[in-house]
């Protein structure tokens, strides 16, 4: 990636901030709540729903381990079809090729569809270094830019937002960037549409030039997908001359008969729609004298991390991401803190597996990204495929804390532990001495049992805010594996077999466990009546 957010610290000071925010937290709240609501109704429509889910799960599978073979054919595919394929390394590369492009054009202004690829490269800001003016076209992400704001979730972006904010923007923004909001607009949302509808009508009318991301990409016919809600990617791909689509090398799907299935999954999981209202297909090219779309196609294929990602055997799941938001509108992190908070364009629980692999965790914020959650795996039901978050933070927490052999650039390198996790690699280190050392681990549980009454309710130290509102459990009597010898397995217990004592006390007639039915000794060898 090019970066985390400016200015932006590690994700426990930017939370700890959040939280505090009672605007945002209300706005988030809100918004998450009505979402998952609609989600969870529009799914049960689907009688074999999970079936498709694990369809989705080995289609991206497939595709991740032939990722070579579907590339080469997706260039082939569109080449044959009339467009011009680059290949970007990273992001100063996307970067590159884009702004030369849109220079060969001799336009100084873009329109965009809502694409993440492009933001997680900061496209906008290299393509203003170089003169050259892009417009978001998508309704949150116009609300974000003209807020000189970030996006804070995949599908809304300015989810943050609430409409007397998104009014107040409006008002004060859009006669810098075009045609200014009417007079005396309201905070209707049919009135903020509206003002935004005038605002960009101008621009889908003059650009010559547009830029997009994709869904998916088909390889077998090199044809490109967006689905959208608004109709503004429609007249991005369809009215300028010339169109450049930048899109991760994982967006592919081999066959029209796999988009199928994604068709049918990720509207349901995100705006919990039966279908998008907008499925937007382009091929090529098209004569502009003719027919609608564009004369001249561009695709921009963007690694930027993804390859070392996909040598990760635990971590390459990740990639399988369709970018629907269901794991954002149920994690009871991201609901408190944000999406600011993880100092990426990909935030909540996606974000805290993805940021870390693309960029590394180099940095304090990706470091400590793996730790924004409670591994409650709430992300992972949702996810319609199938991708198990918990199993991914917990692999990228042993990375930070214990470094080892990762794939950076294509070669393998060895990461250092990152600063900060002294305790916990000593913890660890000592968790696993103890577990590898039976005698060791039975003597200690012996003794911890034995001294629980004097075991403190809060614990010490830093621990003190975490116990502060929550009750420590409480040791039992006897170790399990005391217990288990003693009863043999839970099948005795003081010499008679659950389920046989009778009020008096007296078992009912019938063999023991040991083989006799007078309450001697059982096969666990205690003796029977104690």
């Amino acid at each position: 990636m090019s970066g985390t957010f400016v200015g932006m610290p590690a994700f426990p000071k930017a939370a700890h901030e959040a939280v505090h925010n009672a605007t945002l937290r209300g706005n988030l709240r809100h918004a998450t709540h009505t979402i998952r609501a609609k989600r969870a109704k529009a799914v049960t429509e689907v009688s074999d729903w999970a079936e498709l889910r694990e369809a989705g799960k080995r289609i991206k599978d497939h595709t991740l381990r032939h990722l070579d073979r579907y590339l080469v054919q997706l260039e082939e595919s569109v080449t044959a079809a009339g467009g011009t394929v680059h290949w970007a390394a990273d992001a100063d590369e996307a970067n590159r090729i884009v702004t030369c492009l849109v220079k060969a054009t001799g336009e100084t202004e873009v329109v965009k569809v809502k694409s993440m690829a492009t933001q997680e490269i900061g496209l906008n800001e290299a393509l203003e270094a170089e003169g050259i003016r892009a417009y978001e076209t998508d309704l949150a992400e116009l609300i974000v830019q003209l807020g000189k704001d970030r996006p804070s979730h995949i599908l809304v972006p300015a989810i943050h937002r609430n409409r007397g904010e998104i009014r107040d923007i409006f008002t004060k923004e859009m006669s810098g960037w075009g045609r200014p909001a009417p007079e005396g607009l309201t905070d209707t949302p049919a009135e903020l549409a509206e003002a935004a509808r005038l605002h960009l009508r101008e621009k889908f009318l003059r650009a010559r030039v547009g830029i997009s991301g994709a869904n998916f990409m088909v390889a077998d016919t090199g044809t490109l997908v967006v689905v959208e809600s608004e109709g503004n990617g429609r007249m991005c791909l369809t009215l300028p001359e010339t169109l450049i689509s930048v899109v991760g090398i994982e967006k592919i799907v081999p066959t029209w008969r796999d988009l199928e299935v994604f068709l049918q999954t990720l509207p349901r999981s995100s705006t919990a729609e039966r279908m998008n209202p907008y499925t937007s297909m382009w091929t090529g090219t098209t004569d502009t004298g003719t027919a609608d779309g564009p004369g001249t196609f561009h695709l921009v294929l963007l690694d930027n991390g993804r390859t070392d990602t996909l040598a990760d055997e635990v971590g390459r799941q990740a990639l399988r991401c369709i970018r629907c938001s269901a794991c954002l509108n149920v994690c009871p992190v991201y609901e408190r803190a944000g999406g600011h908070a993880y100092g990426s364009v990909y935030p909540g629980p996606i974000g805290a597996i993805l940021s870390p692999q693309l960029r590394g965790t180099g940095s304090e914020i990706d470091a400590s990204l793996p730790y924004a959650s409670s591994l409650c795996g709430a992300c992972y039901e949702v996810c319609p495929v199938a991708i198990d978050i918990p199993e991914v933070l917990v692999h990228l927490r042993e990375r930070v804390a214990q470094g080892g052999p990762v794939t950076e650039k294509g070669a393998r390198v060895v990461l250092k532990p990152a600063k900060g996790h002294a305790a916990e690699r000593a913890a660890m280190r000592a968790a696993r001495w103890a577990l590898t050392h039976p005698a060791a681990l039975r003597t200690g549980q012996r003794l911890a049992s034995r001294t629980r009454r004097f075991h403190p309710r809060t614990l010490p130290g830093p621990g003190m805010a975490w116990s502060a509102s929550r009750a420590l459990p409480t040791l039992p009597a006897e170790p399990f594996r005391d217990w288990w010898q003693r009863t043999n397995g839970g099948r005795t217990a003081h010499g008679v077999r659950d389920g046989d004592r009778v009020a008096g006390g007296r078992a009912d007639s019938g063999p023991s466990v040991g083989g006799r039915g007078d309450g001697g000794r059982d096969g666990g060898g205690e003796d029977g009546g104690k």
